[in-house]
């Protein structure tokens, strides 16, 4: 692992407190040029670690608070009559943004949520008809609620596929949320960060783990996890090809982070859960056994 790399981990580490390992998987999305879903109750931090990423990066941040209100054209921008030049000028939304903070995106409609298909897919939006490219790098966080909780619209299976990883934050520590009460407030914290990544680096870090060494064991090994879950019962018709594509790359920037310079079985294994779970839907609920489908697929395929 790398000084810039400890040193981002260790920022990181210091405004989340005991959510060490979320951390990591965070940072590892962003390396591997995935978007990011948090899910879980209010007050655990979900927006303070984007706010505290894109401080730490140098990034331009956007949030667009999704509410059941929300239309497309607040999220991408639309097209303005202008009598000057007697045309209609584009002016870019929120989503034009190096980092956008989709927060509580399952309180908005299908409608509204749809708005981030493409931008998430292609690195783009199209308004009547106009492609716009969007910054690179182009990096979506969403927050959302647990769908028990009142107001909240699941989201779509193809939005969820575009989500490199799920993760939950959960509660901290009892000794970290002691240091929390004695500490300073976590928004002030964030002001007082400063870039110490620029965007160049981050975009040759990224560079790097898209070219970091999967041997064909290993690559075998990503294959057998999605071809499992279409055989395991209960699990619908299983995992894509993007989720063993997502698979990869996600390894691959984890083992970048833990300082290797080839991807070994164990780092699949450590970003699996949060790549599979959300992409199986509804069918990844606890088995009878008390495992769910997604550690029933990991612990039924052996390692090559």
């Amino acid at each position: 692992m790398s000084v810039a790399v400890k040193d981002v981990l260790a920022r990181l580490d210091s405004i989340l407190l005991g959510k060490d390992r979320a951390v990591r998987l965070a940072f590892c999305c962003l390396l591997a040029r995935g978007h990011l879903l948090i899910e879980d109750i209010p007050g655990v931090g979900k927006t303070t670690l984007a706010h505290a990423l894109a401080r730490i990066f140098g990034l331009d941040f956007r949030r667009v608070q999704f509410t059941s209100d929300l239309l497309p054209a607040d999220v991408l921008g639309n097209a303005i009559f202008d009598p000057v030049s007697r045309q209609f000028v584009f002016h870019p939304g929120p989503i034009f943004a190096q980092m956008l903070l989709a927060d509580e995106v399952n309180r908005a409609t299908p409608k509204a949520q749809s708005a981030l298909l493409e931008a998430m897919e292609e690195g783009q939006v199209t308004i009547d008809g106009t492609s716009h490219l969007l910054p690179v790098p182009f990096f979506v966080i969403a927050t959302q609620n647990p769908q028990r909780q009142i107001g909240t619209y699941p989201l779509p299976e193809s939005q969820l596929d575009r989500f490199l990883m799920r993760l939950e934050l959960g509660f901290p520590g009892r000794r970290a949320e002691k240091e929390m009460l004695a500490g300073q407030d976590r928004r002030d914290l964030i002001r007082e960060l400063q870039p110490i990544v620029s965007v160049e680096l981050l975009v040759s870090w990224q560079e790097k783990v898209r070219a970091l060494h999967v041997s064909e064991a290993v690559r075998d090994y990503v294959l057998d996890l999605p071809d499992k879950s279409r055989q395991i019962e209960g699990a619908g018709a299983g995992l894509s090809p993007r989720a063993g594509l997502a698979l990869q790359r996600c390894a691959q920037a984890w083992a970048f982070v833990e300082g290797r310079e080839m991807v070994v079985p164990e780092d699949v294994q450590a970003v699996a859960p949060n790549v599979i779970a959300h992409r199986l839907g509804g069918h990844g609920g606890v088995e009878d056994s008390g495992l769910s489908l997604t550690e029933k697929i990991i612990r039924t395929v052996p390692v090559r």
